[in-house]
């Protein structure tokens, strides 16, 4: 027989894992201390708020604490590099959005390889942009904007909240795919005020429903694969004529690549129960966020898809954001 004292240093050894332990029997152990999960965004962003509302689920269920960290700077880059370089021993998480399947083509080096140096856990949630007008435009529909546009050809206008995020790769796709002409005008604050006044034609908007049902601005079309919750009066871009038009901005966990499968599998499992949550679910609905829980490996492939959507649009567009 081991010795009490003994056997208590080795369960306490985070870093030891007896071969005979299978994985059902560490995911079932952990977690034992804190869980950092790292926001590579200020606080106060959408990705910040979803991860909170998440992390807090997770400390009542767990009895242990997940703290979130944000490590923002260079887009994104900062906080993903560190979360990748973390210990892969189950106790960092990395809330990943939309700048994780981009970043790779924006800028020249990352830090990183955002497929490669982490194990995806489960895609969160989807955020989709909704296409957005003065009120004063003469456009109803995503028609009359296209034929509007191309009787304008030149003068087109659409505003960001700067280069490489998703509502300007939005704008850039909707001219790839529908090939109008439109003029990028990113902005650091105040785009939706100046497409309110009219100085701007259109705007792919995050999640801009409080803005249209005060009545400031008139939404054509949501840019997801589907309708959302939000605004369920609201088309799609496909359903107004652009087969094939799907954008949404979203959030999904990671863990540091070699992490064990058990413990992924426990934070997946974990996860899933806190997105099942009724008053969880009205939270993010509120945040006009529509909820998805995948699987790993669906996570993966979506990740894939993403990289191979918006690499050739970037390429094309000749975005970069190194100096």
């Amino acid at each position: 027989m081991i010795p009490r004292r003994r056997f208590a240093a080795l369960a306490a050894a985070s870093t030891f894992v007896p071969p005979l332990v299978g994985r059902a029997a560490l995911a079932q152990a952990w977690p034992t201390q804190y869980v950092r999960f790292i926001v590579p965004f200020p606080a106060g962003t959408a990705p910040d708020i979803g991860c909170r509302l998440v992390a807090a689920r997770l400390s009542e269920m767990w009895g242990q604490q997940a703290v979130v960290e944000n490590k923002p700077g260079a887009g994104g880059n900062l906080g993903t590099a560190a979360a990748a370089r973390s210990a892969p021993n189950g106790y960092t998480v990395l809330m990943a959005a939309f700048t994780h399947a981009v970043n790779v083509f924006l800028y020249r080096s990352v830090g990183y390889d955002p497929v490669a140096d982490f194990e995806p856990v489960t895609l969160l949630s989807q955020q989709p942009c909704v296409m957005i007008v003065p009120n004063a435009s003469p456009a109803h529909s995503v028609a009359d904007f296209i034929a509007y546009a191309g009787a304008n050809r030149g003068k087109i206008t659409y505003a960001s909240g700067g280069h490489g995020s998703s509502p300007h790769l939005c704008g850039e796709l909707f001219k790839r795919m529908t090939g109008i002409e439109m003029t990028h005008v990113p902005y650091r604050t105040g785009a939706q005020q100046d497409l309110i006044a009219g100085h701007v034609d259109v705007m792919f908007a995050v999640a801009p429903f409080d803005l249209l049902r005060a009545g400031h601005a008139r939404g054509l079309a949501v840019t997801s694969a589907k309708r959302v919750a939000a605004a369920p009066g609201l088309p799609t871009i496909t359903e107004a004529g652009v087969s094939g038009f799907d954008v949404a901005p979203w959030w999904g966990l990671f863990m540091p690549a070699t992490t064990a499968r058990g413990i992924v599998d426990k934070l997946h499992a974990d996860t899933i129960a806190v997105l099942a949550q009724g008053d969880f679910q009205k939270k993010m609905h509120d945040l006009g966020s529509t909820l998805i829980g995948s699987t790993p490996e669906e996570l993966s492939r979506y990740l894939k898809a993403e990289m191979a959507k918006w690499g050739p649009v970037i390429r094309d567009a000749n975005i970069s954001l190194d100096g």
